[in-house]
C-alpha cells in the first residue's frame, strides 16, 4: 500500500449534504477510520454543507454520535471532530458557494498554503447538474496551480437513468472538469473481493489459460438483499433494481471477471480493458426467454410508491460478451430485495471433461469445476474439484478448496468507502468508473429498460428466493 506521507498534503474535504443519510452511515465513519489508521493527511478539514441549523460545536457533537453508533460512546473523537467545520447553505443557491470560498480562504490562511480540495457530491442525483454548474462558475474546482492544491470531485451513483440523460451529465462534466478531476463513485469495484478477481485471475498462471469459452460453460452473478425498500420508497419507484444495482455494481463486476489482462497496474489499461467488455455485452433474443422482472408484494403500499407501480424489485437477465474469448457463454445477472437471504456471489461454471475421467462419478454431482467469489457477506474464494473416494471402487466426488477472508486475515473487511476516499487522495481511478464505461453500461441497459412494458411483471412473497421467483411461480401482472 502507498505510504500516508505520499498524501500528505494538506487536503479539505468538502461534503455537499453532510446530514444525510450516505455521510452518517458511510462517509464520516470512512474517514473517522482513515484517521485512526493514519491513512489521512496529517493537516486535514471537513466542511460540511447542508440546510440545517448548526453550529461548529454542535456539529462536531453530531459527528461523535455518528461515529458513537458505529464504535461505542466511549471512543475519543476529538482530534478527528476538531477538524470538521459546518456551513449552512442552499446548494441550489449561487450565493452559498462564495460563503464556501471564503471559509476556504480562510482555512488556506490558516494552514499557511493552498490544500487539497476534495468536493463530495452526497447529494439526490437530480442536483448534480446545478451543484456541478455552481462548482465550475464560482472558481472552487480550479487548482491553486499545476504542482499543488489539486481539486477533484466525487459523484455517487446512478449517473444518470438512461442513455440520454447519463451523455447530457457526461456532456456537463467534461466542458467542466478534466477527466482527472472527476472520480464517478460505483463503491462495489473497492470492495476486496471485487480487487482478489483480478489477484486471482492475473497472480496466478494456473487459471488465466482456461478463462475462455473453450473451458467455462457459463457464469452467473447474484445479489441477493433480504431487506425492502424501507423508507425509499418515493426515491426507489424512480430506479428499480436494474438501475439501482444492475446498470452499475453487477455489469462493473462482470467486466472485471472477464476483462483481458491489461499489462500492466496502471489505471487506464485496467479501465479500458473493463470498457473492452462493456461495450460488446449483448442481451440474448427473444427478451421474453432472456429477461425477468418481478415486484414484491405489498411494494405498492410502501409511501411514495405509485399504487398502480410498474417498477421492478427483482431482476434476472441472460446476455452474452461478443468477444472472441467469450463467444457463445451466457452470462446471467440476478438481483432482488425482500428475498429469503443476502449474499452475492459470482459463480464461474467450468465445462465438463471430455474425455471424462469420471465413469463413477455419483449422479447426483456433474463433473464440473466452479469457482465461487463470495462478495459478501462471507467474502472469500472456493473452488470445487474432484477427488476419488478412499477404497478399492473408484468412485470420485465433489471437494472444496476454500480462501476466506476474515478467518485467514482475522479482520473485518475493510469499508469500500475507506478505499474510495483513500484512493481519491492518492488520484488513483483504477476503481472509478471512466466515461467510456459509464456510457456503455448505459448502452446496453436502455434498450432492456426501453421494453420493460412489454414484458409480465411477477409478483412475488416477501422471503422468496430467485429460483421461486425465476420459474415463475408466481403471480403477473
Amino acid at each position: 500500500m502507498i505510504q500516508v506521507k505520499s498524501i500528505n498534503t494538506p487536503t479539505v474535504f468538502v461534503i455537499f449534504g453532510i446530514t444525510g443519510d450516505l455521510s452518517r452511515r458511510k462517509l464520516l465513519p470512512a474517514l473517522f477510520d482513515l484517521h485512526q489508521k493514519g491513512f489521512l493527511p496529517t493537516t486535514f478539514r471537513i466542511i460540511g454543507i447542508g440546510r440545517s441549523t448548526y453550529t461548529d460545536e454542535a456539529f462536531r457533537a453530531y459527528v461523535h454520535d455518528v461515529i458513537a453508533e458505529k464504535h461505542g460512546h466511549n471512543v475519543d473523537t476529538k482530534a478527528f471532530v476538531s477538524c470538521i467545520h459546518y456551513q449552512r447553505g442552499d446548494f441550489t443557491d449561487a450565493h452559498a458557494y462564495r460563503d464556501i470560498a471564503q471559509r476556504l480562504i480562510a482555512i488556506d490562511d490558516t494552514i499557511g498554503q493552498c490544500t487539497n480540495k476534495l468536493f463530495y457530491l452526497a447529494i439526490a442525483p437530480v442536483h448534480y447538474k446545478g451543484v456541478l454548474i455552481n462548482l465550475a462558475h464560482s472558481g472552487l474546482t480550479i487548482p491553486c496551480s499545476s504542482d499543488t492544491g489539486w481539486t477533484r470531485v466525487l459523484i455517487e451513483k446512478p449517473f444518470g437513468s438512461n442513455i440520454t440523460t447519463a451523455a447530457e451529465l457526461d456532456v456537463l462534466l467534461g466542458r467542466l472538469f478534466r477527466e482527472e478531476q472527476i472520480f464517478r463513485i460505483d463503491h462495489y469495484l473497492a470492495k476486496e473481493t471485487i480487487q482478489n478477481i483480478l489477484t486471482f485471475r492475473f497472480s496466478n498462471t494456473l487459471f488465466e489459460p482456461t478463462w475462455n469459452a473453450r473451458y467455462i460453460e457459463r457464469i452467473e452473478m447474484t445479489l441477493a438483499e433480504q431487506i425492502d425498500v424501507g423508507t425509499r420508497g418515493a426515491f426507489y419507484d424512480g430506479i428499480g433494481a436494474l438501475r439501482d444495482v444492475g446498470q452499475n455494481h453487477m455489469l462493473q463486476t462482470i467486466a472485471t471477471l472477464m476483462m483481458d489482462h491489461p499489462g500492466t497496474l496502471d489505471a487506464a489499461a485496467i479501465r479500458r480493458e473493463r470498457t473492452a467488455i462493456l461495450e460488446r455485452m449483448a442481451i440474448r433474443l427473444p427478451l421474453t426467454e432472456n429477461v425477468v422482472r418481478a415486484q414484491y408484494d405489498g411494494y405498492r403500499n410502501v409511501d411514495g410508491v405509485a399504487p398502480d407501480s410498474q417498477t421492478e424489485t427483482f431482476f434476472r437477465i441472460t446476455f452474452e460478451v461478443n468477444a472472441q474469448r467469450w463467444r457463445g457463454v451466457p452470462i446471467t445477472i440476478t438481483s432482488g430485495k425482500a428475498l429469503a437471504c443476502k449474499y452475492t456471489e459470482v459463480k464461474v461454471f467450468f465445462a465438463e471433461a471430455v474425455p471424462c475421467f469420471c465413469a463413477h462419478t455419483h449422479k447426483e454431482h456433474r463433473h464440473q469445476n466452479i469457482i465461487t467469489f463470495r462478495i459478501q457477506p462471507h467474502e472469500g474464494i472456493d473452488m470445487t474439484f474432484f477427488a476419488k473416494r478412499p477404497g478399492l471402487g473408484g468412485d470420485i466426488e465433489p471437494r472444496q478448496f476454500s480462501f476466506d477472508y476474515r478467518e485467514t486475515y482475522n479482520i473485518s473487511e475493510p469499508d469500500a468507502y475507506e478505499k474510495v476516499l483513500f484512493d481519491c487522495i492518492r488520484g488513483d481511478q483504477t476503481l472509478f468508473a471512466s466515461t467510456a464505461e459509464v456510457m456503455a453500461t448505459w448502452r446496453f441497459v436502455t434498450p432492456i429498460l426501453e421494453a420493460w412494458h412489454a414484458l409480465p411483471l411477477h409478483i412475488y412473497a416477501s422471503g422468496s428466493t430467485p429460483e421461486e421467483i425465476i420459474t415463475h411461480n408466481v403471480r403477473k401482472h
